[in-house]
């Protein structure tokens, strides 16, 4: 698999080498907010937490693979930034954005931003082994726990006003739905306290990482299709019927490697996961197109098939379907991901710009009018695809 692995390496040197070359903001310092679908800067766009907190998360990661000092530097002007201007240094957290000369605008305190600012930092102790890192880092865990953990009913609520006030308003973006507990952010919340657990062996951190994993088995995974619910409210009742592939396919080895991080004596959870781990990626391959691709959404309630080809979910499917194929040995899963990375290197991949677009059409035509790098569009999910893949296959 090496002549493989070298392919992977050059598609994640050619994501990162596209954010070195063109999202380093040099008049406000950090990295540019937005630029469009013709790698044009809109130098007045708003800076998002999440966005920062991923690049802090994928040059830190990327750092620890190849050792390229760029790599590094990268990191640290993320780092620096969100320290300076997205820490709340009154009510601690982050905020959600801040204007283009880095001042707070957004103030609220989701959750969703937390865990991926806390994910970032740990990735930067992990590479530089920086203790104001992690202190920032274990900052975060405390004030997620104290303010989002639901101790009555378990999980964690969604968003916070500045102060960590109740909100009426919590939802991430326009088209979720406005409810209390939802998928996304307990799968990032989970992926986040992995990363900060493989640094900081801490029991309540351990405990409350498990409580995560099994909040997905009993609440968040419907036993009968195995597809994720998104939204539920604080009761854990279910508020959707609309399937997201990606997150199916993206959380099925995400929690197996939690649930591999914090371990057990006899491996049970790990073993009773890999089942439910396959049985997730045969869910979201009922979304796979003629043409090897995984389709964005399907609305179960309308029986509607949402057929965009995003680029997350393409990233997210290839680790997937590999982590299935590593986990069964059934080349079905290995054949499925061949047909993916063929589709991805032809629609996906901007092999002229560097770095991958948002996304296609039914037809395979791109997507009018999305972001290259925004609040949304970041280098994590690609980046850290080709990470895992060099990673399974070498």
């Amino acid at each position: 698999m090496m002549q493989e692995t070298l392919v992977f390496q050059n598609a994640l040197e050619s994501i990162l080498d596209y954010w070195i070359d063109h999202t380093i903001d040099p008049l406000r310092g950090g990295f540019y907010g937005q630029l469009d679908d013709q790698d044009q800067v809109r130098p007045a766009a708003p800076k998002g937490s999440v966005l920062n907190a991923r690049i802090l998360w994928t040059f830190s990661a990327a750092y620890q693979v190849l050792k390229r000092e760029d790599y590094l530097e990268i990191a640290t002007v993320a780092y620096n930034y969100i320290v300076k201007h997205f820490m709340d240094p009154r009510y601690g957290g982050v905020y959600w954005t801040v204007d283009a000369d880095g001042k707070p605008l957004d103030t609220k305190k989701h959750i969703y931003a937390q865990a991926f600012t806390l994910y970032g930092l740990s990735a930067f102790y992990a590479a530089t082994g920086l203790q104001e890192a992690l202190e920032w880092a274990i900052k975060l865990f405390n004030e997620i726990e104290v303010h989002g953990f639901d101790k009555a009913k378990g999980g964690y609520r969604e968003a916070f006003a500045e102060d960590w006030g109740p909100l009426a308003e919590v939802r991430l973006s326009a088209k979720d739905a406005n409810e209390q507990k939802t998928m996304n952010t307990h799968l990032h919340l989970l992926e986040a306290y992995t990363s900060l657990y493989q640094v900081w062996r801490d029991p309540r951190l351990h405990r409350q990482l498990y409580g995560l994993i099994t909040d997905f088995l009993y609440h968040m995974i419907d036993p009968q299709t195995h597809h994720l619910i998104l939204f539920l409210d604080e009761d854990w009742n279910k508020k959707s019927e609309l399937v997201s592939f990606g997150h199916d396919i993206e959380a099925s080895w995400l929690i197996l490697e939690a649930a591999r991080v914090i371990g057990d004596q006899d491996d049970t959870l790990i073993k009773s996961f890999q089942r439910e781990a396959l049985e997730m990626v045969n869910a979201a391959c009922e979304g796979l197109a003629p043409d090897g691709a995984l389709y964005y959404e399907l609305d179960q309630g309308q029986h509607i098939f949402h057929k965009e080809k995003h680029w997350w979910v393409q990233a997210e499917a290839m680790v997937g379907l590999i982590n299935a194929w590593q986990i069964s040995g059934q080349a079905l899963y290995l054949e499925r991901f061949t047909r993916l990375w063929k589709f991805t290197e032809a629609f996906i991949i901007d092999h002229k710009s560097g770095e991958w677009i948002w996304g296609v059409k039914e037809d395979n035509t791109p997507m009018e009018g999305q972001d290259k790098v925004g609040i949304w569009k970041c280098p994590y999910h690609n980046g850290r695809a080709m990470m895992e893949l060099m990673r399974r296959l070498k």
